[in-house]
Protein backbone atom coordinates (compact mmCIF):
# COMPACT_ATOMS: atom_id res chain seq x y z
CA UNK A 1 0.00 0.00 0.00
CA UNK A 2 1.17 3.48 -0.82
CA UNK A 3 2.14 5.54 2.24
CA UNK A 4 -0.27 8.21 3.35
CA UNK A 5 0.77 11.85 3.06
CA UNK A 6 2.52 13.39 6.02
CA UNK A 7 -0.28 15.90 6.61
CA UNK A 8 -3.87 15.09 7.37
CA UNK A 9 -5.53 12.60 9.70
CA UNK A 10 -4.57 8.95 9.58
CA UNK A 11 -6.51 5.78 8.93
CA UNK A 12 -9.35 5.22 11.38
CA UNK A 13 -9.20 8.77 12.72
CA UNK A 14 -12.85 9.41 11.80
CA UNK A 15 -13.96 6.48 13.95
CA UNK A 16 -11.44 7.03 16.74
CA UNK A 17 -12.38 8.16 20.23
CA UNK A 18 -11.87 11.83 19.46
CA UNK A 19 -13.66 11.51 16.12
CA UNK A 20 -16.69 9.80 17.66
CA UNK A 21 -16.86 12.48 20.36
CA UNK A 22 -16.91 15.19 17.70
CA UNK A 23 -19.62 13.35 15.77
CA UNK A 24 -21.83 13.07 18.86
CA UNK A 25 -21.36 16.77 19.60
CA UNK A 26 -22.14 17.56 15.96
CA UNK A 27 -25.39 15.56 16.07
CA UNK A 28 -26.48 17.29 19.29
CA UNK A 29 -25.78 20.80 18.00
CA UNK A 30 -27.11 20.22 14.48
CA UNK A 31 -30.46 18.77 15.54
CA UNK A 32 -30.88 21.52 18.12
CA UNK A 33 -31.45 23.84 15.15
CA UNK A 34 -34.63 21.88 14.37
CA UNK A 35 -35.78 22.47 17.93
CA UNK A 36 -35.04 26.17 17.52
CA UNK A 37 -36.94 26.22 14.24
CA UNK A 38 -40.05 24.80 15.90
CA UNK A 39 -40.09 27.56 18.52
CA UNK A 40 -39.57 30.15 15.78
CA UNK A 41 -42.77 29.04 14.06
CA UNK A 42 -45.91 31.14 14.69
CA UNK A 43 -48.03 29.70 17.48
CA UNK A 44 -50.99 29.28 15.12
CA UNK A 45 -48.87 27.12 12.78
CA UNK A 46 -46.60 25.43 15.32
CA UNK A 47 -46.61 21.66 14.93
CA UNK A 48 -47.53 19.38 17.82
CA UNK A 49 -44.61 17.48 19.29
CA UNK A 50 -45.68 14.22 17.67
CA UNK A 51 -45.91 15.77 14.21
CA UNK A 52 -42.61 17.57 14.77
CA UNK A 53 -40.96 14.27 15.71
CA UNK A 54 -42.37 12.55 12.63
CA UNK A 55 -41.05 15.35 10.39
CA UNK A 56 -37.60 15.71 11.90
CA UNK A 57 -36.93 12.00 12.43
CA UNK A 58 -36.96 11.50 8.66
CA UNK A 59 -34.11 13.99 8.39
CA UNK A 60 -32.30 12.30 11.26
CA UNK A 61 -32.43 8.92 9.53
CA UNK A 62 -31.32 10.41 6.22
CA UNK A 63 -28.51 12.43 7.80
CA UNK A 64 -27.19 9.41 9.69
CA UNK A 65 -27.17 7.37 6.50
CA UNK A 66 -25.28 10.06 4.59
CA UNK A 67 -22.83 10.59 7.44
CA UNK A 68 -21.85 6.94 7.87
CA UNK A 69 -21.71 6.47 4.09
CA UNK A 70 -19.24 9.36 3.89
CA UNK A 71 -17.18 7.92 6.74
CA UNK A 72 -17.08 4.52 5.03
CA UNK A 73 -16.18 5.95 1.61
CA UNK A 74 -13.52 8.28 3.05
CA UNK A 75 -11.56 5.41 4.60
CA UNK A 76 -11.54 3.17 1.54
CA UNK A 77 -8.51 4.75 -0.13
CA UNK A 78 -4.97 5.53 1.01
CA UNK A 79 -5.56 9.25 0.73
CA UNK A 80 -6.31 11.65 3.58
CA UNK A 81 -9.75 10.54 4.93
CA UNK A 82 -10.48 13.96 6.43
CA UNK A 83 -10.15 15.85 3.17
CA UNK A 84 -12.03 13.11 1.30
CA UNK A 85 -14.85 13.33 3.86
CA UNK A 86 -14.92 17.10 3.41
CA UNK A 87 -15.24 16.73 -0.36
CA UNK A 88 -18.12 14.28 0.11
CA UNK A 89 -19.77 16.65 2.52
CA UNK A 90 -19.42 19.68 0.25
CA UNK A 91 -20.92 17.75 -2.66
CA UNK A 92 -23.79 16.59 -0.44
CA UNK A 93 -24.48 20.18 0.60
CA UNK A 94 -24.47 21.54 -2.97
CA UNK A 95 -25.30 19.02 -5.68
CA UNK A 96 -26.81 16.65 -3.13
CA UNK A 97 -29.19 19.33 -1.86
CA UNK A 98 -30.46 19.84 -5.39
CA UNK A 99 -30.95 16.09 -5.80
CA UNK A 100 -32.86 15.88 -2.50
CA UNK A 101 -35.15 18.72 -3.56
CA UNK A 102 -35.74 17.05 -6.94
CA UNK A 103 -36.37 13.68 -5.28
CA UNK A 104 -38.91 15.12 -2.83
CA UNK A 105 -40.74 16.88 -5.66
CA UNK A 106 -40.87 13.76 -7.84
CA UNK A 107 -41.96 11.47 -5.01
CA UNK A 108 -44.61 13.97 -3.87
CA UNK A 109 -46.00 14.19 -7.41
CA UNK A 110 -46.13 10.40 -7.77
CA UNK A 111 -47.88 9.75 -4.46
CA UNK A 112 -50.40 12.53 -5.13
CA UNK A 113 -51.05 11.20 -8.62
CA UNK A 114 -51.57 7.71 -7.23
CA UNK A 115 -53.62 9.17 -4.34
CA UNK A 116 -51.46 7.56 -1.65
CA UNK A 117 -52.53 10.09 0.98
CA UNK A 118 -50.43 8.76 3.84
CA UNK A 119 -47.25 8.84 1.76
CA UNK A 120 -47.43 12.58 1.15
CA UNK A 121 -44.61 14.18 3.16
CA UNK A 122 -46.01 15.80 6.29
CA UNK A 123 -49.42 14.11 6.13
CA UNK A 124 -49.94 11.47 8.80
CA UNK A 125 -53.72 11.30 9.12
CA UNK A 126 -56.02 12.37 11.91
CA UNK A 127 -55.07 11.08 14.40
CA UNK A 128 -51.44 10.68 13.19
CA UNK A 129 -50.62 7.13 12.14
CA UNK A 130 -47.23 5.53 12.75
CA UNK A 131 -47.65 3.51 9.53
CA UNK A 132 -47.70 6.74 7.51
CA UNK A 133 -44.52 7.91 9.24
CA UNK A 134 -42.76 4.59 8.51
CA UNK A 135 -43.75 4.74 4.84
CA UNK A 136 -42.49 8.31 4.50
CA UNK A 137 -39.23 7.38 6.24
CA UNK A 138 -38.67 4.62 3.68
CA UNK A 139 -39.35 7.00 0.80
CA UNK A 140 -37.00 9.64 2.22
CA UNK A 141 -34.29 7.05 2.80
CA UNK A 142 -34.61 5.93 -0.82
CA UNK A 143 -34.09 9.55 -1.87
CA UNK A 144 -30.93 9.63 0.27
CA UNK A 145 -29.67 6.42 -1.35
CA UNK A 146 -30.25 7.94 -4.79
CA UNK A 147 -28.45 11.14 -3.79
CA UNK A 148 -25.43 9.32 -2.33
CA UNK A 149 -25.16 7.05 -5.38
CA UNK A 150 -25.02 10.04 -7.72
CA UNK A 151 -22.42 11.80 -5.52
CA UNK A 152 -20.29 8.64 -5.44
CA UNK A 153 -20.35 8.48 -9.24
CA UNK A 154 -19.34 12.15 -9.42
CA UNK A 155 -16.33 11.41 -7.18
CA UNK A 156 -15.11 8.91 -9.78
CA UNK A 157 -14.38 11.79 -12.15
CA UNK A 158 -10.59 12.43 -12.27
CA UNK A 159 -9.24 15.63 -10.76
CA UNK A 160 -10.55 15.44 -7.21
CA UNK A 161 -7.12 14.51 -5.84
CA UNK A 162 -5.68 17.97 -6.49
CA UNK A 163 -8.65 19.63 -4.81
CA UNK A 164 -8.30 17.22 -1.92
CA UNK A 165 -4.68 18.25 -1.41
CA UNK A 166 -5.54 21.95 -1.59
CA UNK A 167 -8.41 21.88 0.93
CA UNK A 168 -6.59 20.90 4.12
CA UNK A 169 -2.97 20.51 3.07
CA UNK A 170 -1.92 23.69 4.87
CA UNK A 171 -3.16 22.48 8.30
CA UNK A 172 -0.26 20.85 10.18
CA UNK A 173 -2.25 19.43 13.11
CA UNK A 174 -4.34 16.28 12.44
CA UNK A 175 -6.62 17.02 15.40
CA UNK A 176 -7.32 20.56 14.18
CA UNK A 177 -8.10 19.15 10.75
CA UNK A 178 -10.46 16.63 12.34
CA UNK A 179 -12.25 19.38 14.29
CA UNK A 180 -12.76 21.45 11.15
CA UNK A 181 -13.92 18.49 9.07
CA UNK A 182 -16.10 16.70 11.61
CA UNK A 183 -17.58 19.59 13.57
CA UNK A 184 -17.12 23.20 12.43
CA UNK A 185 -17.95 22.93 8.73
CA UNK A 186 -20.65 20.21 9.09
CA UNK A 187 -22.41 22.11 11.89
CA UNK A 188 -22.75 25.30 9.82
CA UNK A 189 -23.84 23.51 6.65
CA UNK A 190 -26.10 20.98 8.40
CA UNK A 191 -27.92 23.72 10.29
CA UNK A 192 -28.80 25.39 6.98
CA UNK A 193 -29.71 22.09 5.29
CA UNK A 194 -31.90 20.90 8.16
CA UNK A 195 -33.77 24.20 8.22
CA UNK A 196 -34.39 24.16 4.44
CA UNK A 197 -35.32 20.47 4.18
CA UNK A 198 -37.64 20.68 7.20
CA UNK A 199 -39.50 23.55 5.55
CA UNK A 200 -39.71 21.50 2.36
CA UNK A 201 -41.13 18.32 3.86
CA UNK A 202 -43.53 20.10 6.26
CA UNK A 203 -45.04 22.34 3.59
CA UNK A 204 -47.93 20.00 2.92
CA UNK A 205 -48.79 19.97 6.59
CA UNK A 206 -49.05 23.76 6.61
CA UNK A 207 -51.22 23.76 3.50
CA UNK A 208 -53.55 21.30 5.15
CA UNK A 209 -54.40 23.93 7.77
CA UNK A 210 -55.54 26.45 5.14
CA UNK A 211 -58.76 26.60 3.19
CA UNK A 212 -59.05 28.04 -0.29
CA UNK A 213 -62.41 29.79 -0.76
CA UNK A 214 -63.03 31.71 -3.99
CA UNK A 215 -59.32 31.93 -4.68
CA UNK A 216 -58.45 33.34 -1.22
CA UNK A 217 -56.54 31.48 1.45
CA UNK A 218 -57.79 31.59 5.03
CA UNK A 219 -55.83 30.67 8.11
CA UNK A 220 -57.37 28.37 10.77
CA UNK A 221 -58.00 31.40 13.04
CA UNK A 222 -59.85 33.24 10.25
CA UNK A 223 -61.85 30.12 9.45
CA UNK A 224 -62.88 29.72 13.10
CA UNK A 225 -63.95 33.38 13.18
CA UNK A 226 -66.00 32.88 10.04
CA UNK A 227 -67.63 29.77 11.49
CA UNK A 228 -68.48 31.59 14.74
CA UNK A 229 -70.13 34.37 12.75
CA UNK A 230 -72.16 31.85 10.80
CA UNK A 231 -73.25 30.13 14.01
CA UNK A 232 -74.32 33.43 15.51
CA UNK A 233 -76.22 34.64 12.44
CA UNK A 234 -79.44 32.55 12.97
CA UNK A 235 -79.83 33.95 16.49
CA UNK A 236 -79.36 37.45 15.20
CA UNK A 237 -82.00 36.89 12.51
CA UNK A 238 -84.38 35.43 15.09
CA UNK A 239 -83.94 38.39 17.39
CA UNK A 240 -84.51 40.76 14.49
CA UNK A 241 -87.68 38.99 13.33
CA UNK A 242 -89.01 38.86 16.90
CA UNK A 243 -88.44 42.56 17.36
CA UNK A 244 -90.28 43.26 14.10
CA UNK A 245 -93.26 41.25 15.29
CA UNK A 246 -93.31 43.04 18.65
CA UNK A 247 -93.80 46.46 17.05
CA UNK A 248 -97.51 47.03 16.31
CA UNK A 249 -100.20 49.67 16.59
CA UNK A 250 -100.50 53.11 15.03
CA UNK A 251 -98.20 54.73 17.61
CA UNK A 252 -95.58 51.95 17.56
CA UNK A 253 -96.35 50.62 21.04
CA UNK A 254 -94.72 47.31 21.85
CA UNK A 255 -97.15 44.46 22.14
CA UNK A 256 -96.00 40.87 22.22
CA UNK A 257 -97.96 38.64 19.90
CA UNK A 258 -98.61 35.30 21.51
CA UNK A 259 -100.08 32.49 19.54
CA UNK A 260 -101.78 29.72 21.60
CA UNK A 261 -100.41 26.30 21.05
CA UNK A 262 -103.89 24.79 21.51
CA UNK A 263 -107.56 25.81 21.68
CA UNK A 264 -110.23 24.74 24.17
CA UNK A 265 -113.60 24.12 22.54
CA UNK A 266 -116.65 24.25 24.85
Amino acid sequence: AAPRPAHGCGSGALLGRFGVLLQALLALCAFSTLMLKRFKEPKAERRPWRIWFYDTSKQAIGALFIHFANVFLSDLTEEDPCSLYLINFILDATLGMLLIWLGVKVVSWVVQHKKYTYLVFGEYGDPPQAAAWIGQCILYLLIMVFEKTVISLVLLIPGWTKLQQMLLGYIPSPQLELVLVMFVVPFIVNAIMFWVVDSLIMRKYKQKDTLDINGSTETPRARRTEESQVLLSPDMDFDQSESDQDVSGPRGTNQKMKQPSYQVVI
